[in-house]
């Protein structure tokens, strides 16, 4: 496998060969012309809701019609618009790259209208017999009967398209202003004995320095900032947690949380499983906590410790040599899943080095047909090499969609970790068997630090929001209310593991989740998303073989079933308690070994 040994930049010649080029403006031009004639196609076919449709052999013909086009077109729009974003995310200066994701947004909006006016229409008609009377129909049957049940939660095709347009102006534009004032935030903090206005990002990341003192100013110099932009930020959380509450109460929903489960396709019956595990596992992750607080020689941890690095490794992780060892690593699964890998790295799919104007973070996307893009800021360390595993499951899991029509594919972010946890899972346990005393600790403490904020600090989020939620029915919550909402959901979750005087009741103000009227609960999905990676992991360990023949089928299958029916797959129950109590026993099993290492 030939890898390259400085930090690469991802290809997208393979697309167009620049945005100034002609194939470009010539792909572009398409695709708006492209939703424009859809959006023509519907006008004349009469694709909006009714009363009810008859099932007539002209209106299958028509329905096959519409699914090929709107699949068709979906598939030119992602690629096109992924290709942008590309641009965007590693060069946030690039105003061409800008300027044509703010004309795009005006097809875009078009291509939104019509998904909900398809989705309108196929609630008007008899989807069992049309699935049983046309093979497109039979190969999107759960789209189409998840498509039956979201229409009867739609308001009247006006509404609904006077609802997206004044979302622009509304919803959107909250969330936009969250974004604006957070990102050019900067708050006044010592460091090396000096006052300097830093960015808050910077003044955040802080939070992993080695000196305590450092973390400290941090987090004090950070409270200190979100208060002076608490204004702002409690109205845009206020208006979109009301806008919220009333398109769901106009829609039928019975609340927020009702629509959100039904968009992650589980159950209350699925989260209320979830979550009893998870609040049993709270002592356990308090014993983490505390064997955190005495590796540092603390008494009990202060908030602005959660992050405070504990172990040390003094391996370098260079790029090429941990290329190799993924690709190696992912060969102990399957010769596929490393083929896959060593593609990727070949190809140069991934754009690793960290530069300036580049977005921190990391992501991986579909681009086109069976390629994915995956973005990262690479660091030769191990948790650089564990966050390109991570990215590079989510490609695994594109291409075991590839085959998948657009709407096929539709996975929800509940099943969307699939296939990235377990890449993770295998790289961090080859590493731990290679590791001395010390790096074992850093190994554990990283995964135990990662799983603390999905299961512990999820909750305390979630709980949080239903109670944000929950109030603003009657009225407006002040800051302090804000707070103390906060606070309490901190209380719960984290108990003696944390010192309750140094927690952080800002984390709603930080939080780009919470402002949002599209994903309400953007966190007990990533719950589910690490817990159900685990309980495979775990059914890969009992019977290796068996779990081969059937988890490929299950990554290409996340968009044509709810969750319940492709864990069922496996024999798993998700509305059982116990398969996440069994899950979580493995994360039990880091904290025993994380407690041993390092008494």
């Amino acid at each position: 496998m030939d890898i390259v040994s400085t930090l690469p930049h991802w290809d997208m010649t393979v697309v167009y060969p620049s945005m100034e080029s002609q194939e470009f403006a010539r792909g572009y031009s398409s695709v708006v012309q492209d939703i424009d004639e859809l959006a023509h196609l519907f006008d004349t076919r009469h694709i909006e809701g009714q009363m009810t449709a008859q099932l007539s052999g002209e209106t299958i013909k028509t329905f096959e019609i519409i699914i090929e086009r709107f699949n068709a077109v979906l598939e030119a729009t992602s690629t096109l618009s992924t290709y942008i974003m590309c641009f965007i995310t590693t060069n946030t200066h690039d105003s061409l790259a800008q300027a044509k994701m703010s004309e795009l947004q005006k097809s875009l909006v078009t291509l939104k209208q019509l998904g909900t006016r398809l989705t309108a229409w196929i609630g008007s008609l008899d989807v069992d017999a049309l699935i049983d009377r046309s093979t497109v129909a039979r190969e999107h049957a759960y789209m189409l009967r998840k498509a039956k049940l979201r229409a009867a939660h739609l308001m009247t095709p006006a509404e609904e398209a006077l609802a997206s347009e004044l979302n622009v102006s509304s919803g959107t534009a909250w969330s936009k202003l969250h974004s604006d004032v957070t990102s050019q935030l900067r708050v006044p903090v010592k460091v090396d004995g000096q006052i300097q206005e830093l960015p808050m990002s910077v003044v955040r990341n802080m939070a992993d320095e080695a000196d305590r003192d450092v973390r400290r100013s941090a987090y004090e110099a950070e409270l200190a900032g979100w208060k002076e932009a608490a204004v702002p930020l409690a109205a845009a959380l206020n208006s979109i947690k009301g806008e919220v509450n009333v398109l769901a109460r106009k829609r039928g929903w019975q609340s927020p949380l009702e629509a959100s489960l039904f968009n992650s396709n589980i159950d209350r019956a699925t989260l209320d499983a979830m979550l009893t595990a998870a609040r049993e596992s709270f002592p356990d992750f308090r014993r983490y906590l505390h064997a955190k607080a005495r590796a540092l020689g603390l008494s009990r941890l202060a908030w602005y410790d959660l992050f405070a690095p504990v172990g040390k490794s003094d391996k370098i992780w260079e790029y090429d040599e941990a290329a190799r060892f993924i690709v190696e690593q992912f060969g102990t699964y399957s010769s596929r899943l490393s083929g896959f890998a060593a593609r990727a790295f070949r190809e140069q799919w991934i754009d690793a080095e960290p530069r300036a104007g580049k977005v921190d973070g990391a992501y991986c996307t579909p681009l086109r047909k069976d390629e994915s893009r995956v973005f990262a800021n690479y660091k030769p360390s191990y948790g650089g090499v564990s966050t390109l595993a991570h990215e590079l499951g989510h490609g695994y899991h594109n291409l075991n969609l590839a085959h998948r029509t657009m709407l096929q594919q539709d996975t929800p972010m509940t099943l969307a970790e699939t296939a990235s946890i377990f890449c993770e899972t295998i790289i961090r346990e080859a590493t731990l068997r290679k590791a001395d005393k010390q790096e074992q600790i850093m190994i554990l403490e990283a995964s135990l630090q990662g799983s603390c904020q999905v299961v512990v600090d999820i909750t305390s989020r979630f709980l949080f929001e239903q109670r944000v939620f929950e109030a603003r029915q009657q009225r407006e919550l002040s800051i302090d209310e804000l707070n103390n909402v906060m606070l309490e959901a901190q209380r719960e979750t984290y108990g003696d593991g944390l010192d309750e005087s140094l927690l952080h009741p800002y984390m709603w103000a930080m939080k780009p989740h919470y402002y949002s009227t599209e994903s309400s609960f953007y966190n007990y999905p990533y719950m589910f998303g690490l817990l159900f990676g685990l309980g495979l992991y775990a059914q890969y360990q009992q019977d290796p073989e068996k779990f081969k023949q059937g988890y490929d089928d299950l990554l290409s299958s996340t968009g044509l079933a709810d969750a319940a029916t492709l864990a069922a797959q496996f024999g798993i129950d998700i509305r059982s308690a116990d398969f996440w109590r069994a899950s979580l026993n493995i994360v039990r099993g880091d904290i025993d070994r994380f407690e041993e290492l390092t008494r």
